[in-house]
């Protein structure tokens, strides 16, 4: 089998920030996303995710595209039976992705399109480079966005505006996007993987155990009511009270004040 997807481990031997793991995508010249690819983001998430060596992650794609969405001809030979079938995969391929238990940064040069936009969206974060254009184009090919495009991108910019970028198909330039919340950071080109990964090795020295209740509570709690989400959290709350993270971060704040605890 090809290796369309490559993870990087970060020791901090080479320079590398340690705990923090690169998911990198490698099926050029555009990064489309085909069953394989699929498959092999599924596994890179479920080994990071496993991986306590790994306290944060980033996920790159090529310098000119990240990732320019589905595999259209490989789309074009499906019919609806076989995708009636196949929907639930390729959507639980990048729910994997959305719910590794750790911060995840997308770092995203060129394109991200469909599918390469849905993909930046299961990330916590988004550094783009200032050349970098999103969209969700599916509408182009008379279908919409399968792989979390219509949920994750009403939620981070609201509904109003993720109609526009999905009844139009149109691109975002860097700048829009910035302006509508689409991404997190702008930067040269150059700087985008370096910045993705000053961002991972803030968190890589956090509390492990704190963050990924907090992303628990966070992403759990947009999934349904309020009074559901302030029970979720309540629970995480009160369970990290049987954590190292817990007494390493108050004994820390009463002996030397706050923000010094080095966390396990």
């Amino acid at each position: 089998m090809t290796e369309l997807v490559r993870v990087e481990i970060g020791d901090g031997s080479d320079g590398s920030p340690a705990g923090v793991a690169t998911i990198r995508l490698d099926r050029p010249p555009m990064n489309a996303i085909n069953t394989e690819l699929q498959e092999q983001l599924r596994a890179a998430a479920d080994r990071v995710a496993a991986d306590p060596a790994v306290r944060a992650v980033v996920i790159c794609g090529g310098e000119k595209v990240f990732a320019a969405g589905a595999d259209v001809k490989e789309f074009a030979a499906q019919d609806h039976a076989y995708m009636f079938r196949d929907a639930q995969r390729l959507s639980s391929s990048f729910d994997a992705l959305a719910h590794i238990p750790k911060p995840v940064i997308a770092a995203v040069t060129g394109y991200a399109l469909g599918g390469g936009c849905e993909l930046a969206l299961t990330a916590d974060f988004r550094v783009s480079a200032d050349n970098a254009k999103w969209g969700q184009p599916e509408i182009l090919l008379g279908i919409i966005p399968g792989a979390g495009g219509t949920q994750r991108l009403a939620r981070l910019i609201g509904p109003a505006k993720a109609k526009d970028l999905i009844y139009t198909g149109r691109f975002v330039e860097a700048d829009e996007a910035l302006e509508i919340g689409l991404v997190d950071a702008v930067v040269p080109k150059e700087d985008v993987y370096s910045t993705a990964l000053a961002m991972a090795a803030k968190f890589a020295k956090g509390p492990a155990l704190a963050l990924a209740a907090a992303k628990a509570a966070i992403d759990g709690g947009l999934d349904g009511d309020l009074a559901s989400g302030l029970r979720l959290e309540t629970y995480l709350f009160a369970s990290l009270f049987a954590t190292d993270d817990r007494t390493i971060g108050m004994a820390s704040f009463i002996e030397n004040g706050p923000g010094k605890a080095v966390f396990n």
